[in-house]
């Protein structure tokens, strides 16, 4: 039994190879959930009946005229449900709701024979409504004190009295827009009953065990009666961590109760109207520093647009407060967190969960407050940087914080960082109406989930009496190659060519009760789990080639295939000689592995504790520039560093890093979430329902250069084969394109201005952020009242002292 992060030589893990799917891919072959319905005879399709409301009571509800459309078979309400009407896991989320919380709520779904004849039989229910007053921004329900769930409070010394004794003190708030998923695949489940009237639910997921947990409830049976399984999905980015259990749900219900296959797959306009997205945040701050610059205190009151149920809304923010420092020592800090309930989609996980939301305060407090200190963006980053023998505000060690140094001098140093900026100084001081900007920004991001529970994992390995290999393990496929890392991990535990390995789907009677695939913790905890079931295997099996070999238990090892002694002049076996030899002296061939995160420790009430395995390094440097007529943009270049570790596949990494990174800057720049805010009739309904109204980055959005390298010698101790996460903490690489936006609007005006800029950071906000510097300019050169020419511009959100 090697360690866990004990890497052997000729290691399948760590060479860079594609996705295991990608031929399938990019061939139309590879399954998805809603692939499945050609495949299957008799099905029947769902429909939702959808609210024009953002908050009403259902008065009256008459399905009977859905009967009169032809092909419709079945209506389902709230009087079917057997079990719990509800499909929420903190038991306020209706599957029938008799008060609609949102626009497009659905308050019943129609079955047809045709996707055609439900959509028509839904068309023809008739609801009667009592309208309801309606919040729907943030800034609404703080009004109203609409707010729901726990409110947690994280501290750490006295903000206070470091404010008052504080050189400088700058106070602000910040609001900023939540993020659509946009997976590719929409929200799809196909459901099944046999004989016995046992559920089978395929599902795109990202936790199978709880969408069983979840219909089983509703159903009113027993887990043990209710499988799921994902084949893979078509993306995730959390958007399917909590919202497929209804959906799932409905199929199951409607299958059970007709006794025939049930599709519920929603078109791109009523996912994106009945799905919830990545919680818009607003935050009030206080920030100190001393005279050199250190951040010395902040105060800050975090709360978050929940929507209309809590979903996962209590643990995002429970991580945006332990990321509002990113990766920077604060001694004094306070920082309260609440949540919304607004007339929205319930709003939910999306890849960071809360950490980029938290991580965009202190970013943006550090980037319009260096302006107003005098000092560069880039040093007063550094400056503020965690040392070693720093604690978060949360008590957790900063270990290795040294990587935080060495991704910024080598992005600095390979990215030509300082003479670039004396070009770009150059080029802007020459180009009146273009500016160009560079920001370099870091991320420090805690891997682990926050609720200790979920940090386990297991996994069943079977080897064949031919000697080829099946695994199955309980995380989900979205994209990202988790099971090409698993395959590569069973590799080389086992010593086998990756030939010999086929994964199979992942499904919840093999192995249960699992946790989501998120926190961008499925490689650490699958792989573990999948690493402890082959080495019990291979414990048994070096019995057995020992006896062979004449050589002692310890001394066998299995190599590309081969078995064989310590020494290079000891008789080989082949691996399947072995595996034969076992099943005759009937050893066990299989194993059912198991892995729980060590180290762990969390009191959600206090805030306290370590809640991470480790934290995940990376800086990015971005460039951009910005027409001063428009405020359109392009990104020039991109330079990252990226902490993973010893990568388990370096390929599928830099991809993951790639499109993290670009995901991150459609949130900050691009993508605007509008809902109609008005008393009209629409109140409440989402405007951009679609790609042609939601604008999602291309590769028109993509830098001109983009160079991503992975940080070498980062072997990380205590998980798998010395790897690290990679699925969330790029996305936050993202932010050195909001502050190079930030530079580049600075540039219009005289020096030393400080830029408000909106999020995202459109070219409309951009454009009005560099037109209130230019102002600013204008005001100076007017002046005659003796004021230099080069004060700071007025920030109106922004007021400081010192």
């Amino acid at each position: 039994m090697s360690t866990l992060s004990e890497r052997p030589q000729h290691a399948v893990v760590g060479l860079p190879l594609p996705h295991e799917s990608a031929a399938l891919h990019v061939t139309g072959e590879a399954l998805y959930t809603d692939d499945l319905v050609a495949r299957t005879r008799d099905v029947l399709h769902a429909w939702p009946v959808q609210a024009p409301h953002a908050h009403a009571r259902v008065t009256v509800l008459r399905v009977a005229p859905a009967y009169d459309v032809p092909g419709v078979v079945r209506v389902l309400t709230a009087d079917d449900v057997p079990g719990v009407n509800d499909a929420g896991v903190k038991h306020d989320e209706p599957l029938f709701p008799s008060e609609v919380m949102f626009h497009g709520h659905a308050v019943c779904w129609v079955l047809g024979e045709t996707q055609e004849a439900a959509r028509l039989g839904a068309a023809a229910v008739e609801v009667d409504y009592e309208p309801l007053p309606a919040l729907v921004t943030v800034r609404e329900a703080i009004e109203a004190g609409s707010f729901q769930g726990a409110q947690r409070h994280l501290a750490r010394g006295d903000a206070d009295a470091a404010l008052a004794s504080a050189a400088h003190v700058f106070e602000g708030e910040l609001e900023f827009a939540g993020q659509e998923h946009f997976y590719l695949e929409t929200h799809a489940s196909l459901a099944l009953v046999d004989e016995a009237g046992q559920v089978f639910v395929q599902s795109s997921t990202q936790h199978p065990s709880e969408t069983q947990e979840i219909v089983a409830h509703v159903l009113g049976l027993a887990s043990h009666e209710v499988t799921v399984q994902c084949l893979r999905m078509g993306g995730g980015f959390g958007g399917k961590e909590m919202q497929p259990h209804g959906y799932a749900a409905i199929a199951a219900l409607g299958a059970r109760l007709t006794g025939r296959p049930v599709r519920l797959r929603l078109n791109r306009t009523q996912d994106i109207t009945m799905s919830g997205k990545r919680h818009g945040f607003h935050a009030r701050w206080r920030a100190g520093f001393d005279a050199d610059g250190h951040i010395v205190a902040l105060d800050a009151t975090l709360t978050s647009d929940g929507g209309w149920s809590l979903d996962l809304s209590e643990p995002v923010m429970a991580r945006a407060m332990c990321h509002i420092d990113n990766a920077y020592w604060i001694p004094d800090i306070r920082v309260d967190g609440r949540i919304a309930k607004t007339n929205k989609t319930s709003q939910t996980a999306f890849r960071g969960f809360g950490g980029p939301q938290g991580m965009m305060v202190i970013e943006d407090i550090l980037g319009r407050c260096a302006p107003m200190l005098g000092v560069d963006p880039l040093e007063l980053r550094r400056r503020n940087f965690y040392r070693s023998d720093h604690t978060t505000p949360y008590g957790q060690p900063v270990r290795h914080a040294e990587r935080l140094e060495a991704c910024w001098s080598q992005v600095l140093a390979t990215g030509d960082v300082e003479r670039r900026r004396t070009e770009i100084a150059r080029f802007n001081a020459a180009h009146p109406h273009v500016k160009r900007g560079l920001a370099m920004t870091p991320v420090k991001f805690g891997i682990s989930f926050n609720l200790t529970a979920f940090n386990q994992a297991g996994a069943l390995v079977h080897v064949y009496k031919d000697g080829s290999v099946l695994i199955n393990h309980g995380g989900t496929e979205m994209g990202q190659g988790l099971h090409t890392k698993m395959i590569q991990v069973a590799a080389t535990t086992l010593g086998v060519p990756m030939s010999r390995v086929r994964l199979a789907p992942t499904r919840t009677d093999k192995v249960p009760n699992t946790s989501a695939t998120a926190a961008s913790s499925g490689a650490d905890l699958n792989g573990a789990a999948i690493k402890n079931a082959c080495e019990q295997i291979l414990e048994r099996l070096a019995r057995v080639a020992a006896g062979r070999l004449g050589v002692s238990v310890p001394d066998v090892r299995f190599v590309d295939g081969a078995v064989r002694g310590l020494s290079a002049r000891d008789e080989r076996l082949s691996w399947e000689e072995v595996v034969h030899d076992a099943y005759m002296q009937r050893v066990q061939l299989w194993a059912a592995g198991f892995y729980r995160t060590e180290g762990l420790h969390w009191d959600s009430e206090a805030m306290y504790g370590e809640p991470f395995k480790y934290f995940a390094y990376g800086v990015a440097a971005a460039e951009v520039e910005v027409d001063g007529f428009t405020g359109a943009y392009t990104l020039r270049r991109v330079d990252i560093v990226h902490d993973v570790g010893d990568s388990l596949s370096p390929l599928v990494d830099i991809g993951q890093i790639e499109g993290g990174f670009v995901q991150g800057a459609g949130w900050l720049t691009l993508e605007d979430l509008r809902w109609d805010e008005s008393d009209g009739p629409h109140r409440g309904r989402l405007a951009t329902q679609s790609a042609s109204t939601y604008k999602l980055p291309s590769f028109s959005e993509m830098p001109e250069v983009f160079h991503v390298t992975l940080l070498e010698k980062a072997h990380e101790d205590g998980a798998v084969y010395g790897s690290k996460a990679v699925g969330e903490p790029p996305l936050m690489l993202a932010f050195s394109v909001r502050e190079a936006l930030r530079q580049a609007a600075a540039a219009f005006g005289p020096a030393g201005t400080s830029v408000q800029l909106a999020s995202p950071a459109t070219p409309e906000a951009v454009y009005w952020a560099l037109d209130r510097a230019r102002a600013g300019h204008a005001a100076a050169r007017v002046d005659v009242d003796g004021v230099p020419a080069d004060r700071e511009a007025p920030v109106p959100a922004v007021q400081g002292r010192g």
